[in-house]
């Protein structure tokens, strides 16, 4: 891939903060796309995201965010505010003015990109609209609900039409219907509508559902990148099952074969460990002769969390 065709490419990108060393020689290349940034607290997540809106300069090191320069040597107030202008942020705190009307709110922070106030007030009616946010947005913000305040953090980062977003927590405190909600307008946002994004979590979870790519950050430092399928172990040797009959014989006939059961939801959905030279076939075999029906069988994959467990162990043993 061309240089300027990466999203966000960096080299050798440090920051210190006096003898703290917050991110480590850095060197990253993503190209457009939704991306999971995924790391524990502490792990320089936040001072990644400041770097890339040039909020904060590092300390060696360069790079690019959308073609536009960023790194010791490039930065400067113009440079900053031209970049900004490329993306739209959406921070974890509230960041909410009190007093301000939604509608108010999200046309002012269009205003802040650059935009002309009469076009920021145009687009902000339209993208409080398109958030769900219409009959709301004469409303006070600090009356809104956590899920609407969700929604006008996200509307104030999307007034400029940016083709970058920067989301930290964007799901934080909302409760499971809010947050299937969001990660709905997520996914919408990046596959129907072109943005690529950043998606800043602790949730595994989130990432799983919006993000295609996956970047892991750990004490300063890039320890993994990719998709998550092929950061993923494949394995061979375990499988998920979903069963229907007289369990109990079955599972004894599986385990005079050498199978290992690892998990039992009692209510026939299995995973298991197979040994060396096991044949799928078997399950079903087996399984005919003392009338149980297989209605599933998946290959058992690490998760995301296993492999981010994996990952953050072997650092803090290494």
């Amino acid at each position: 891939m061309d240089s300027s065709s990466y999203l966000i490419e960096l080299h050798h990108l440090s920051r210190r903060f006096g003898p703290v060393e917050a991110l480590r020689e850095v060197t990253l290349q993503l190209p457009p796309g939704r991306i999971g940034l995924l790391g524990p607290n502490g792990a320089g997540k936040s001072t990644l995201l400041k770097i890339l809106m040039g909020l904060l300069p590092p300390t060696s090191g360069s790079g690019r965010v959308l073609n536009q320069p960023i790194g010791a040597s490039t930065f400067g107030l113009e440079a900053a505010v031209q970049l900004r202008r490329l993306i739209g942020f959406m921070p974890e705190a509230d960041a909410l003015v009190p007093g301000m009307r939604g509608v108010d709110y999200v046309a002012f922070a269009g205003e802040l990109y650059g935009l002309p106030r009469k076009h920021a007030q145009r687009r902000a009616h339209e993208v409080l609209t398109y958030l769900e946010l219409e009959e709301a947005r004469y409303r006070r913000v600090e009356e809104y609900s956590t899920g609407m305040k969700q929604r006008v953090k996200l509307a104030q980062a999307l007034i400029h039409d940016p083709p970058l977003l920067l989301l930290d927590e964007p799901t934080s405190g909302l409760d499971p219907a809010g947050r299937d909600a969001m990660l709905r307008l997520l996914l919408e946002l990046g596959r129907d509508h072109g943005k690529s994004m950043l998606l800043c979590t602790h949730l595994l979870a989130d990432v799983e559902t919006v993000c295609e790519q996956v970047v892991i950050v750990y004490q300063g430092q890039i320890r993994g990148q990719g998709s998550v399928r092929d950061l993923c172990a494949r394995r061979h040797d375990r499988y998920r099952l979903q069963l229907q009959g007289d369990l109990a014989v079955y599972r004894e006939e599986l385990q005079l074969e050498g199978v290992k059961i690892l998990h039992d939801n009692g209510q026939g959905d299995w995973r298991v460990q197979v040994p060396e030279g096991w044949v799928t076939r078997a399950f079903f075999a087996l399984a005919e002769n003392h009338q149980v029906i297989v209605r599933g069988l998946q290959r058992d994959d690490e998760s995301l969390e296993e492999m981010f467990l994996r990952i953050i162990r072997k650092d803090s043993s290494a």
